[in-house]
């Protein structure tokens, strides 16, 4: 018998920070331990921002020590936090693998709305978007997508006992498409819903997605959750050119599934939330409002029309003033309720399509952008030389 004894490593430590308390009574189970410890842990972390298993005074001392052998509390790093002029805060967080994401929180009045990225990146290429100029690296865990909530929150000092509760509403509309990162969405959704998380009502978070119909299809099995869906045009043929995905899953399609979604709920009271971004002589005539109502009238909805916010490597335009109420007021005579986003924080580039981060893009996508600008910029020099 060889006197050389094999020597086992420890496996990597669990991050607790992702768990739903279903999975987190599953890892409790998993060491030897009661169920009921998930919902203290989650206690902690999410309502009392405690992420040092020593200070968790109502857990035993062995059962403390067991966790710091075999879980962590990992979260993605504050690369930056940008604060706005008009209270908007838009934090550059780096998660693991070196790409920068980011989140904004946007105040108003006694509501405070966070703008959670989902993707480093995003895998669709929106044309009007500047996260899918960025191209994309990877979905984000459900770890890094709760992650954002409990650094946000933390910043306001809402994780304390009488802490000031400044995170009332989160909405999934940050970097990359929610629903091709379906299971942890879903999960880090559960956590923000829960009452031993965050508590926070499921009228006030929303996922927004530009039309992945399968995962549409499914959504209604795991969460209850508002819907929002980026539209940007009212028929195919333009669609197809804002927002690539329609050409696989069109309009019909796409309303006939959210619809299904909604009229699944338990309350019955409920409408989707249009997302429709208005651009200089793209989408905002007065013809595209009267498609659009035309489009939209059996379905429960409320529209949420957006200023387009320029930025580098795009030639769209922000819609004139009067354009844009021009178009309002097409939809609110057609009966529909209609309101204009505000923009906010563009002066730390937190407006809605601006956000881009620094990702680490595997699709070499962001590179044929920078290319092809470049060689805009050099030919529009020629010409005005010429």
């Amino acid at each position: 018998m060889s006197d050389v004894q094999e020597v086992s490593t420890n496996p990597a430590k669990t991050n607790l920070l992702g768990l739903t308390q279903s999975k987190m009574e599953a890892f409790f189970e998993s060491i030897g331990e009661k169920r009921f410890r998930a919902q203290q842990v989650l206690k902690w972390v999410h309502q009392l921002g405690v992420v040092d298993f020593e200070q968790m005074s109502n857990i035993s001392k062995d059962l403390r020590h067991k966790l710091t052998q075999v879980a962590e509390i990992r979260f993605p790093t504050v690369e930056q936090q940008l604060d706005s002029v008009d209270g908007t805060r838009k934090f550059l967080i780096r998660v693991e693998g070196g790409s920068v994401i980011e989140t904004v929180f946007i105040p108003d009045g006694e509501r405070g709305t966070l703008c959670v990225s989902s993707q480093v990146g995003c895998s669709l290429d929106c044309s009007f978007c500047a996260t899918g100029k960025q191209g994309f690296n990877r979905d984000l865990t459900a770890a890094e997508i709760i992650g954002q909530v409990w650094i946000a929150a933390q910043s306001f000092g809402q994780l304390q006992v009488g802490g000031p509760r400044r995170i009332t509403n989160v909405v999934l509309m940050g970097m990359g498409e929610p629903l091709l990162n379906f299971d942890n969405v879903v999960d880090s959704m559960h956590l923000m819903m829960h009452d031993n998380c965050y508590g926070i009502s499921k009228r006030r978070v929303t996922l927004s997605t530009s039309g992945v119909v399968p995962a549409l299809d499914r959504l209604g099995e795991h969460t209850d959750a508002c819907l929002a869906i980026s539209l940007h045009a009212p028929n195919d043929a333009l669609r197809n050119e804002l927002v690539p995905i329609n050409k696989k899953y069109p309009i019909a399609m796409l309303l006939a599934s959210a619809k299904r979604y909604i009229d699944g709920l338990p309350d019955t009271h409920r409408k989707i939330t249009i997302e429709y971004t208005l651009m200089d002589h793209v989408n905002d005539r007065p013809e595209h409002a009267h498609e659009l109502a035309e489009l939209l009238k059996d379905v429960p909805v409320k529209i949420n029309l957006i200023p387009f916010n320029p930025f580098a490597q795009s030639d769209y335009k922000r819609v004139s003033n009067n354009s844009l109420r021009r178009f309002q007021n097409i939809l609110i005579d057609a009966g529909f309720v209609t309101t204009v986003r505000t923009t906010r924080g563009d002066d730390i580039d937190a407006a809605c399509g601006q956000l881009a981060g620094n990702i680490n893009d595997l699709t070499r996508r962001a590179e044929r952008y920078r290319n092809k600008h470049l060689a805009q910029q050099q030919e529009d020099a020629v010409r005005i030389i010429g």
